[in-house]
């Protein structure tokens, strides 16, 4: 005697499977800092649509000197900022897929003090 289960039971039993095996394995590849990535990524994407947030960089000594920007400069200037952050974050990535807690925290840490949120 066969035992028979229905196309829909079936289904459902496949995607719930499915879905344990996909949460599973994100939280076995899951860095020691991919939390605080991902918070402070959708932090970013909060402050989008604020012109004032962005990522910021020193004030150049030409800016100190008083000469005016030019609108060239700061393209410039944001350009390399927006690299230099991109390039942090990335960083504090690499090292969170590595394992490595403090050289991930301390690259976040970094970023974050590059990005102004507002």
């Amino acid at each position: 005697m066969a035992f028979e289960l229905g196309g829909d039971v079936v289904r459902r039993t496949s995607a719930l499977v499915v879905a344990v095996l996909c949460l599973s394995s994100t939280s076995l590849h899951a860095g020691p800092c991919s939390n605080a990535i991902a918070q402070f990524e959708q932090g970013l994407r909060q402050s989008a649509s604020n012109p004032d947030a962005g990522p910021f960089a020193r004030q150049s000594i030409g800016a100190q000197l008083d000469r005016q920007p030019t609108p060239g400069s700061v393209a410039r200037a944001e350009a390399r900022a927006q690299a230099n952050f991109k390039k942090v974050l990335a960083r504090a990535k690499r090292l969170d897929a590595r394992g490595d807690r403090v050289g991930c925290t301390q690259a976040l840490i970094a970023a974050k003090q590059m990005y102004d949120l507002q």
